[in-house]
């Protein structure tokens, strides 16, 4: 970021993100965990909008490989960016998965980041059905950002960030579904804005389920057009390690975050939580 955090009283969103992966909540554990966090989704919106589970092997074998269909996700639930997507299983083979699997599940990802919570997640591998939208496309990521605490309701903005695994563009949306003119780490921005989805009531409406119990978390669905699927639930966005141009918007985020950290508590107290 080029320069110094202020952990003893953050000013920015990455600061403040920072500050939340030295002192994390005890339950991201098993939150962040991206099967363990599997049975909270089944609990608040049931297992339809959870990604079917194809295997997940207690070892990678041979075996497992020749099991799986043509086409697939392979994951490991400890950390962020492991994912390998298998549009066409012959074009691809068991000694190049697995070593990637292996370089995957040797990794203690507490020490890429320092997120504590991720200290405490034990790695496993497993295997999803590929998620494709009407057009065949891998569907976008929607990071739905949910600060609660309101009690108007919780202020929503999302990132779309399209072709993921192409030419990746990012662009945030506030809660008025207008892009905001700010980039967020690497990503640059889209051509041109997108319309809000056509399912926004849905996608809200889980988003909004997920985060209850907490004053902020981003919650990432995919949208294939006529379901709505679960991702992840992530409690420290980029580590705070991801710059906002422009600048201004740390401090715009900030804000948002404090107060609903503030409105939480508040509101936990007084028992309406």
């Amino acid at each position: 970021m080029g320069r110094w955090a202020n952990l003893h009283a953050p000013k920015t969103y990455s600061e403040s993100i920072l500050l939340r992966c030295l002192h994390p909540d005890t339950r991201w554990v098993e939150l962040t965990d991206k099967l363990a966090v599997r049975e909270y989704v089944r609990q608040k919106i049931g297992d339809a909008h959870l990604i079917p589970l194809i295997a997940v092997p207690e070892t990678f074998t041979r075996e497992v490989f020749d099991a799986l269909p043509n086409a697939f996700v392979m994951k490991a639930n400890h950390g962020c960016s492991f994912v390998e997507v298998v549009r066409d299983k012959s074009k691809t083979s068991f000694e190049a998965l697995n070593a990637l699997a292996q370089r995957w599940l040797a990794t203690d990802y507490y020490r890429v980041l320092r997120e504590r919570h991720y200290r405490f997640i034990k790695p496993r591998l497993f295997f999803e059905q590929l998620l494709v939208d009407e057009a065949g496309k891998i569907p976008a990521d929607l990071k739905v950002h949910v600060f609660g605490g309101r009690p108007q309701g919780p202020l929503i903005h999302t990132m779309i960030i399209a072709d993921r695994f192409g030419d990746a563009r990012g662009d945030i949306y506030d809660e008025h579904w207008h892009r905001m003119p700010v980039r967020f780490g690497r990503y640059q921005p889209s051509d041109a804005p997108v319309p809000r989805p056509s399912n926004w009531t849905d996608i809200e409406r889980i988003a909004t389920r997920l985060a209850e119990d907490f004053a902020y978390v981003r919650v990432d669905l995919y949208s294939t057009g006529d379901q709505v699927y679960f991702g992840e639930l992530t409690f420290t966005p980029g580590a705070g390690r991801m710059p906002f141009v422009p600048e201004s918007h740390e401090y715009f985020w900030a804000r948002l975050l404090k107060e609903s950290i503030e409105g939480f508590e508040r509101m936990r107290r007084a028992g309406c939580l």
